[in-house]
């Protein structure tokens, strides 16, 4: 079993004829398994609605998040590290379905953005994205590496819900998504801004992850418990493990068996 390890993996492959297939609509049920993808809110119609960047299409798709499924395979499986800053993804050895930080060969590489013409000019300073629950057969987190090099969490299934974190607009991340065992995840965000006009705009809605090589389209009968009912305001105090986060992009070499950072700007 492979270990996490600092090192993004380049695998060389001969190449073959493309064969052009017409992008799944964004009013149709699509699963997205590879290639980058990014999460963050826009103004649809006027009305602030967190919906999927699909960078797999030319040109990009913006889709509901009610439409898409995001699958880690096989190919994302990695074994959680020795190192003691990581054992709070599990016991060492354990497996887990890790979308990393770094782009990989054929694994899906979401990340989530602030960068909509009209959220970067409409919010006030940052987004508050939050964590209000989550259903799935496992735990789940997300984390960064610090510019220390020591993991930073920004959600933990296994610690108390809700969760929030800041997001500075006309920000674009990448972080480490882990899940430790196969089946349907849903998690249910919310992404909440205090508008320049002082007005304040908050989303919420369930969004679908799929560990492992099975049919990924069986997560979209799985329905939320409960309902999700919009915030009206943003949580007091939100986490923020990325204050370094800026323009341009950035690389953090982490020694030992840790994970890369990778972040870089979308696509005008």
């Amino acid at each position: 079993m492979k270990a996490i390890v600092a090192v993004a993996l380049l695998l060389g492959a001969a190449p073959t004829a493309a064969v052009a297939t017409p992008p799944v609509p964004p009013t149709e049920q699509t699963v997205i398994a590879t290639g980058h993808v990014d999460l963050g809110p826009r103004f649809v119609d006027g009305k602030w609605t967190i919906q999927l960047r699909d960078d797999t299409t030319d040109p990009v798709t913006w889709r509901p998040l009610e439409n898409v499924v995001l699958q880690a395979t096989g190919k994302s499986q990695l074994t959680v590290p020795a190192d003691p800053a990581y054992a709070f993804l599990g016991k060492a050895g354990q497996k887990l379905w890790v979308i990393p930080q770094v782009q990989q060969a054929d694994v899906v590489w979401p990340g989530w953005n602030t960068q909509d013409t009209e959220v970067a000019t409409r919010v006030d300073r940052e987004v508050t994205w939050s964590l209000e629950g989550i259903e799935g057969p496992g735990a789940f987190t997300l984390f960064l590496n610090s510019d220390f090099g020591k993991p930073a969490p920004v959600f933990d299934s296994r610690k108390t819900l809700p969760q929030a974190t800041g997001v500075d607009v006309n920000t674009h991340v990448h972080g480490n998504w882990t899940f430790d065992a196969e089946g349907t995840y849903l998690l249910d965000i919310a992404m909440t801004a205090k508008l320049t006009d002082g007005s304040t705009v908050t989303d919420r809605r369930p969004l679908r992850l799929y560990a492992g090589d099975g049919d990924a389209r069986t997560a979209f009968s799985v329905q939320p418990k409960e309902q999700p009912e919009a915030q009206q305001e943003p949580p007091k105090e939100a986490n923020n493990p990325w204050p370094w986060v800026g323009g341009g992009a950035l690389l953090l070499a982490v020694a030992g068996a840790a994970f890369v950072v990778r972040r870089r700007k979308a696509k005008a």
